[in-house]
């Protein structure tokens, strides 16, 4: 009996368990769920926009010309007309050797000169020298030749009459001879001592330039970098003794990355900014480039000249340059209020037949408030979501 009654006890607790079950489920089925309503949100249309396209370097400002100065002799520095820091134009005498030693050198090679240039019958060196036609010498000898070929014709007639011997005929004939001959010796003569002229008149041209090489002058325009030598100081020959910057034009030296080494040419526009002058924006122009790129940084060398000098700039300075590869690039751009960023990510949602799609990408540059996007995520005239973009997901249903 007890057994009876267990059983049918468990078998209604099943039926009213079974019972219960279903009815969650037939009460699922007899209420739909309710569909969220469309967020309201403000769109704008992406767009086509110009660009100048650019790239970011380094670079540093070099002087146009630097110089260390020496003289080509020796001496004692007598005087030093320019200090460290001052201007100078070209030719300015900078620093000048005591000449005295010079001075008598180029008196003692004059000297010489003159002595030879009378021993030709020459007047004194005035500084330029023609060969004579002829010397006191030669004209003596051609002289002597005249009278013994006289004699010796004289004789030639009056041998035949037996006037004259014929031993004083054939030593008349001899001495005629023998001074033809004397002709040629003192002709010789002439253009050996004319030889020594000339070699003593560069002697003292070397004299002369030796002298004019105690005065040191500025090659160029520019800043005297460095003041070496000091006034009482004996220099040899070659020791440098000041060193000359040549300032303007002032040149830029940059390293373009490899990937925009093709687009640099020869008269390129370059502009660049420095820490020394803030705000200030300057430009450039590239006249040189080097033929091969550099195998450790893998950048290429650009050099270029300033436009115009300023006197703000130095060289030495380091400089920030931009290089313009693309003066008027195409590029999709959006908003800036249409993109956020979330865990370093940048987003932004493309509206499409009311559906917000989520779309993830790297911005490029941001030109008045417009910031540009890749051209396969968003087209130009594809409607962005301004606002609410916070409560967007992807597949949300927007209405504007």
């Amino acid at each position: 009996m007890k057994t009876r009654v267990a059983v049918s006890f468990l078998l209604a607790f099943c039926l009213l368990a079974v019972g219960c079950a279903k009815k969650p489920e037939e009460s699922a089925k007899a209420a739909p769920k309710a569909e969220a309503d469309p967020i309201m949100i403000k769109t704008v249309a992406a767009e086509e926009r110009s660009i100048e396209r650019s790239i970011a370097a380094t670079g540093s400002l070099l002087p146009d010309d630097t110089v260390t100065l020496s003289s080509e002799v020796q001496g004692r520095v007598a005087k030093i007309h320019y200090d460290f820091g001052q201007s100078v134009k070209k030719g300015a005498v900078l620093l000048e050797l005591d000449p005295t030693e010079y001075d008598l050198q180029i008196e003692r090679a004059r000297g010489s000169l003159n002595q030879s240039l009378a021993r030709l019958g020459l007047p004194a060196y005035n500084g330029r020298t023609t060969p004579p036609e002829t010397t006191p010498g030669l004209r003596q000898v051609l002289a002597q030749v005249e009278d013994a070929k006289f004699k010796f014709e004289s004789a030639s007639k009056l041998v035949k009459s037996g006037d004259v011997s014929q031993e004083r005929y054939t030593e008349l004939e001899k001495a005629y001879r023998a001074r033809q001959a004397g002709v040629e010796l003192a002709r010789d003569e002439m253009r050996v001592s004319w030889m020594g002229v000339t070699a003593l008149e560069a002697d003292l041209k070397i004299f002369q330039k030796r002298r004019g090489d105690t005065i040191l002058r500025a090659p160029f325009d520019g800043e005297i970098g460095e003041k070496i030598a000091a006034v009482g100081q004996f220099v040899k020959d070659n020791t440098p003794l000041l060193r000359l910057v040549k300032t303007n034009p002032l040149r830029l030296r940059a390293e373009i990355p490899e990937a925009a080494a093709g687009t640099v040419k020869l008269g390129s526009q370059i502009a660049f900014t420095t820490d020394a002058v803030p705000g200030a924006t300057f430009s450039a122009v590239v006249r040189q480039l080097n033929p091969s790129l550099d195998s450790r940084s893998r950048t290429l060398s650009a050099e270029a000249r300033l436009s115009q000098a300023d006197a703000r700039l130095r060289p030495g300075m380091f400089v920030q340059v931009r290089l313009v590869t693309q003066a008027a690039a195409k590029m999709v751009a959006v908003p800036r209020q249409s993109i956020y960023s979330v865990a370093g990510l940048t987003k932004l949602f493309v509206i499409q037949n009311g559906v917000a799609k989520l779309v993830t990408f790297t911005p490029g540059a941001e030109i008045d408030g417009w910031v540009e996007v890749p051209n396969d995520v968003v087209k130009k005239g594809d409607q962005v979501a301004t606002t609410q973009l916070g409560a967007l997901t992807n597949g949300t249903k927007v209405r504007t």
